[in-house]
């Protein structure tokens, strides 16, 4: 069987950790778990994952508060396990920088199909051409993930830098939310289109201090990075 990489589940039901074990080890992956938020992190650096599934409710550390502390160590992609219905449990979960979210109950075999994807988006990245984008106090640094905002660096989870990666390549163009859902999270991506406006609206305040406002709404439609600059004069590196 082939070895599809490591996995570090992150619950306190022993249940759900042999579940997502038994599951995990048929599909090729290894799986490694701990039920105890304040355990993560060293289990973070001891096991070096490739996916982790977290829970939100855990003792100790609660999962919002472990995504956001695991975002500042590596891009590691980060599957949020939500209780059915808890629509703010998951915004909020993809505001801490979750890729994708799994509400419970949830099947295995689904949950298996999502570890999955977003692998194979992250791995699809890494082999993307890296182009740096300049705008007028906007500079978007694909080879280190980094945005600089009036030459100052700000922080934005793995996906608001997708989108506003993708959006500032194409200046003017209109996306609707499913053409980005498709196109930055991946077809095979398991959420809905607010994912889209919770994104943008993130981004909006990151990016407050531009003098200029990129992200426009197009009403009816979806988004689109508008450019005081010609599209000749934009500056790819």
């Amino acid at each position: 069987m082939q070895y599809l990489g490591k996995v570090l589940i992150v619950d306190d039901d022993p249940n759900i950790l042999e579940l997502v074990k038994i599951y995990g080890e048929k599909e090729g992956f290894e799986v490694v778990g701990t039920n105890n938020g304040d355990l993560v992190l060293s289990a973070f650096s001891r096991e070096n994952p490739d996916v982790i599934i977290l829970d939100i409710m855990l003792p100790g550390k609660d999962g919002l508060t472990l995504c956001r502390d695991l975002r500042q160590i590596r891009m590691v992609p980060i599957i949020m396990l939500t209780a059915k219905g808890e629509e703010a449990d998951r915004v909020l979960g993809l505001e801490m920088g979750a890729d994708d979210y799994v509400s419970k109950p949830f099947s295995p075999r689904e949950l298996m199909a999502r570890i999955k994807a977003v692998l194979r988006r992250a791995n699809a990245y890494e082999m993307l051409e890296h182009i740096n984008i300049k705008y007028p106090g906007l500079e978007i640094m694909s080879s280190t993930r980094t945005v600089l905002v009036n030459d100052k660096s700000v922080e934005l989870t793995p996906k608001e830098f997708d989108l506003l990666y993708y959006l500032a390549q194409n200046p003017l163009r209109v996306f609707s939310r499913e053409n980005l859902l498709s196109t930055v999270w991946g077809y095979d991506y398991f959420g809905d289109q607010r994912t889209i406006d919770v994104h943008v609206r993130r981004l909006r305040e990151k990016l407050s201090a531009l003098e200029h406002e990129y992200l426009t709404t197009v009403w009816g439609v979806g988004y689109q990075f508008t450019s005081p600059l010609k599209v000749k004069e934009i500056a790819y590196e």
